[in-house]
C-alpha cells in the first residue's frame, strides 16, 4: 500500500495518470453505487413502462448531442492552444450556438420520434427534457481544461454532487406524483446544478463570447472528423435502444434497460477513464517515440483490461442472482440480459484503449474510419440478429460486430504504434472462458430471453 501511495504522488506523466485514473475510478464507483440505490428506490415507486419511456427520451437527447458534436472537448485536450484564452472562448461560443440549434431540432423532431416508438406522450416529454441541451451549451471550458491537465479530483466531486441533485429530485417527485415527469424534471435540475458547480468550484478561465477566426478554423477543421465520428458513436452506443426499443413493448423495454443498467457498468467505467486520461497519456508519451513508452502503455493497458474483465466476471457469475435479490418479480427476465450484455462487451473492452491514440496525435480522420466501421458492424449485427433470434440474437450480433471491426482496430493501433497483440490474444482466451462459464451457470436464463416477445 505504501508503494501504491508513493506511485500516486509526484508530477511525472505516469504518476499523474495513475492519480487521475484512481480518482476517476473511485468517483465512478461511488456514482454507480448512488445510481444503483436510486434505481432500486425508483423501481418501487414507478412502473417498468416509466423506465422504457425515459430510455426513449435519453436516446433521443443523446442522438441529438452526438449527431452535432463538433469535438471542442478533444480539441482543447490535444491542441497546442488548449490553454489559450481566445481559443477557449471561441470553443465556448461554438458550444452555446450548438445548444440553441439542438433545441430547435428537438422540438421539430418530437412528433416523428413519438410516432416511431408508438408513445404519444413523448411529444410532451421531449421538448421539456431537451432544455438540458441549451443548459449544457453554457458549461465552461474549465471542464475540458481540467481533463487536459489530468485534474480529476474536483471534477469527480462535482459529478457526484450533480448526480445527487438529480437523484434526490427524482425520488421526491416520483414519490409525490408517480409519473415519468419525475425523471424529466430531475434531469433539468441536475444540469442546472452542474452548470453552477462547474462555474463555482473549478478554477480557470471565466468564459466570454468570442469568435477568433484562427481558433474557429482549427476547432472546425479538427472537429469535422470528430463530428462524423460521434454520429457513428451514437450508432455504436445507442443503436440497441433505437432498434430494440422499437421491437419490444414499452414494458419489456423497461425491463431491458434495467438489465442494461447493471451490465453496462464495466464498459461505462472504462469509457470514463479512457476519455479523461488516455489522450493526455498518448500526447505526452507517444508509443512510436520509444520502446519504453510502448511498454509503459502496455502495463497501463493490461492493468485496465484486467480490472474491467474482473467486473465482467462478477456479472457473469452473479448477474441473475443480483437481479433476483434487488428487484421484484416484474424485473426477473433482466437477469439473463445482464449476463449476455456483459459477455458481449468483452471484445470492446479488450480494444478500448486504442482509438484515443489517433485523437492524441491529431488524426481525427483515422478515428472516424474506425468509428464508422464499428457503427456499420454494430447496426448490422443488431438488425440481423434481431431478425434471426429476437432479443438474444440482437445482443449476440453486437458482440460479433466488435469482432468484425477488430481488423480496423489493428490498422489504427499499428498506425500509431500502439497495437499490442500479446495483450489482445491473452485476454481473448480469458473472454472465451467467461462465455463457457456463463453457459454452464445460466443456460436457462439465457434461453428464456428468446421467449421475450416483440410488440404485438
Amino acid at each position: 500500500m505504501s508503494r501504491f501511495a508513493q506511485a500516486l504522488r509526484g508530477g511525472s506523466l505516469t504518476q499523474r495518470a495513475l492519480r487521475s485514473s484512481a480518482i476517476t475510478v473511485a468517483g465512478f464507483a461511488g456514482s454507480q453505487i448512488i445510481r444503483l440505490a436510486s434505481n432500486l428506490i425508483l423501481t418501487r415507486l414507478l412502473f417498468p413502462e416509466a423506465f422504457g419511456v425515459m430510455a426513449m427520451v435519453s436516446v433521443f437527447l443523446m442522438g441529438l448531442t452526438m449527431f452535432s458534436d463538433v469535438g471542442t472537448g478533444p480539441a482543447i485536450m490535444q491542441s497546442k492552444r488548449g490553454d489559450d484564452k481566445d481559443f477557449l472562448n471561441t470553443a465556448w461560443t461554438i458550444q452555446i450556438i450548438r445548444g440553441f440549434l439542438l433545441y430547435a431540432v428537438a422540438v421539430i423532431l418530437c412528433w416523428p420520434v413519438s410516432q416511431y416508438y408508438g408513445e404519444p406522450d413523448l411529444i410532451y416529454f421531449l421538448p421539456v427534457a431537451a432544455i438540458t441541451l441549451i443548459i449544457q451549451g453554457f458549461n465552461p471550458t474549465r471542464l475540458q481544461s481540467a481533463h487536459r491537465h489530468l485534474l480529476a479530483g474536483r471534477i469527480t466531486v462535482i459529478d457526484i454532487a450533480t448526480q445527487l441533485v438529480g437523484i434526490i429530485t427524482a425520488v421526491i417527485f416520483a414519490y409525490i406524483y408517480q409519473s415519468v415527469w419525475a425523471l424529466v424534471v430531475s434531469g433539468l435540475l441536475s444540469m442546472l446544478a452542474q452548470l453552477y458547480f462547474l462555474n463555482r468550484f473549478l478554477p480557470g478561465l471565466t468564459n466570454s463570447l468570442r469568435w477568433e477566426k484562427a481558433a474557429a478554423h482549427e476547432l472546425i477543421n479538427f472537429g469535422k472528423w470528430v463530428f462524423l465520428s460521434t454520429i457513428c458513436g451514437f450508432a455504436i452506443s445507442q443503436a440497441d435502444k433505437v432498434v430494440i426499443g422499437a421491437y419490444l413493448s414499452t414494458y419489456n423495454f423497461g425491463i431491458y434497460n434495467i438489465g442494461f443498467f447493471l451490465a453496462s457498468f464495466p464498459m461505462m467505467m472504462g469509457g470514463v477513464v479512457v476519455n479523461r486520461a488516455v489522450i493526455p497519456i498518448y500526447r505526452e508519451s507517444p508509443p512510436t517515440e520509444s520502446r519504453d513508452n510502448f511498454l509503459r502503455l502496455r502495463k497501463m493497458r493490461t492493468f485496465a483490461t484486467a480490472a474491467l474483465l474482473s467486473l465482467v466476471l462478477i456479472l457473469v457469475v452473479l448477474g441473475v442472482w443480483l437481479v433476483g435479490v434487488m428487484y421484484d418479480e416484474r424485473y426477473q427476465p433482466a437477469g439473463g440480459i445482464v449476463v449476455l450484455i456483459a459477455l458481449m462487451q468483452i471484445p470492446a473492452i479488450i480494444a478500448l484503449t486504442y482509438d484515443q491514440a489517433a485523437l492524441a496525435a491529431g488524426d481525427s480522420r483515422s478515428f472516424f474510419v474506425l468509428a464508422a466501421t464499428k457503427a456499420v458492424c454494430v447496426v448490422t449485427g443488431l438488425i440481423v440478429g434481431l431478425q434471426i433470434y429476437g432479443l438474444p440474437g440482437a445482443l449476440i450480433g453486437q458482440g460479433l460486430a466488435w469482432l468484425a471491426a477488430y481488423p480496423v482496430v489493428v490498422w489504427l493501433a499499428s498506425k500509431q504504434g500502439a497495437w499490442d497483440p500479446l495483450h489482445d490474444a491473452g485476454f481473448a482466451v480469458i473472454g472465451v472462458g467467461f462465455g463457457l462459464l456463463a453457459i454452464w451457470l445460466h443456460s436457462d436464463a439465457l434461453l428464456a430471453l428468446s421467449l421475450i416477445p416483440g410488440q404485438d
